[in-house]
């Protein structure tokens, strides 16, 4: 993909401000980051009405081009979308600094003492979709860390995440802190980020997080090194020692509360023998969920109750991630056959088991290898804030670097320090 020379222009002089802007972020203390980041938050309450209306136009625009609902769903910033950044900003003050924390030390017999510090990655570009809490989050998150951020968000949100780096940036020129350690590329044409994917000498890492083209699009033309936060087809299975009371609320949260994320529960699976199975099909039914099953699957339930519909998979099958009131439904004869399927169709996000059998949780944990395993509990709870990170950058589903959601330690790497006193080497 050719750039025109003032596209290239323009993507590395976002480059060459963020190399800048990390450098000097190296030297910036901890009170000086949260005292950014606590105006931020004061700003972004004093702001709604214009952050909500910038907003407005980004759903507006989304509806006439006819978005689907859960892609509009994760683009509106309500009082309650706002009153969480504000929250998240808050708790990442709270949190401790991870820049200087000394990893480990030691003395070698020759009396060098060595100690393996935490500093900052430097630069990293977020790649992202609708999710307009997403730039205050990861932009938060970079500067409590002492990275610089490039924000390359999707056209779709244009409006709100412009309205929301400007606020950051305005936060962090209070604290006389480089406006460059958080940059928004404000022009949406696709082949920037083309641009944007070979500024190696500038970005150290790059982090997408949306749908599968995407991920796949910045792995295959990345030069900067790529921590996918891939797609989400998350298992849960009921093993026939659950608890009813206690599963069918949790798989209803699971599925229904925020059904177009990534921690949203896309495969359920149901043992069997499972005593309840007709119950809980028919509790996401009335919670407005469409089922989706094989032959076997079908055949296996629909005589229990006419008001339990399994339609056909899609041609995804067992791979489909919804992100929507969907759901696919497998019958398992075992728990071992429910470890097989999440084996053959994980994303390798999250996976949850129901389930009073200790030694049936021990196995299902033992044999599966997703970022997260839950046990009886929300597969929703896969979540930076839920874990007590403040916010994240992503859910990484990889297995370099870091793993699952990427918080404030998962944005440093490593340096030596190597002190002595003469020592020389013979």
């Amino acid at each position: 993909m050719e750039l025109s020379s003032e596209d290239l222009h323009y993507i590395q002089q976002l480059g060459k401000n963020a190399r800048k802007a990390s450098i000097e972020l190296r030297s910036i203390g901890t009170d000086k980051k949260n005292n950014a980041l606590l105006k931020l938050a004061e700003m972004l309450d004093n702001e709604r009405a214009a952050i909500k209306l910038a907003n407005s136009q980004d759903v507006e625009n989304a509806q006439q081009e006819s978005l689907s609902p859960a892609l509009i769903d994760r683009l509106i910033l309500s009082d309650k979308s706002i009153d969480s950044m504000i929250q998240s900003l808050n708790e990442i003050v709270s949190l401790k600094d991870p820049v200087g924390e000394i990893i480990s030390g030691w003395t070698q017999p020759n009396g060098l003492n060595i100690k393996k510090v935490r500093v900052p990655i430097g630069v990293i570009a977020i790649i992202y979709e609708s999710r307009p809490n997403v730039t205050i989050d990861v932009a938060a998150l970079g500067l409590k860390s002492s990275n610089a951020v490039i924000l390359r968000g999707g056209k779709e949100a244009i409006h709100s995440n412009k309205i929301l780096t400007q606020l950051f940036q305005k936060s962090v020129r209070l604290e006389n802190i480089s406006t460059s350690s958080v940059q928004l590329v404000e022009h949406t044409q696709r082949n920037l980020l083309y641009g944007l994917l070979r500024l190696k000498n500038d970005i150290d890492l790059i982090v997408p997080r949306g749908g599968e083209g995407l991920i796949n699009f910045v792995s295959q033309n990345s030069l900067i090194p790529v921590i996918k936060h891939d797609k989400g087809v998350c298992h849960m299975y009921l093993h026939n020692s659950s608890d009813k009371e206690k599963a069918i609320p949790v798989v209803i949260n699971s599925k229904v509360q925020r059904p177009g994320v990534c921690n949203a529960l896309e495969t359920l699976l149901l043992d069997k023998d499972l005593p309840y199975a007709e119950e809980v099909l028919l509790a996401l039914v009335e919670h407005g969920v469409n089922l989706h099953g094989d032959t076997l699957t079908r055949e296996f339930y629909e005589n229990l109750n006419n008001k339990i519909i399994i339609h056909n998979l899609t041609d995804e099958g067992y791979h489909k991630e919804y992100l929507s009131l969907d759901i696919s439904i497998k019958v398992v004869d075992s728990l071992e056959g429910a470890i097989s399927h999440i084996n053959e169709y994980s994303s390798l996000h999250s996976e949850a088991i129901i389930s009073e059998s200790y030694s049936a949780i021990e196995i299902f944990l033992n044999k599966l290898d997703s970022a997260a395993l839950l046990v009886n509990t929300s597969t929703r709870f896969h979540d930076g804030g839920q874990f007590g990170l403040g916010a994240e950058v992503g859910i990484s589903t990889g297995k370099l670097h870091c793993r699952g959601p990427m918080g404030l330690s998962d944005l440093t790497t490593a340096k030596y320090i190597v002190s002595g006193n003469g020592q020389i080497r013979v």
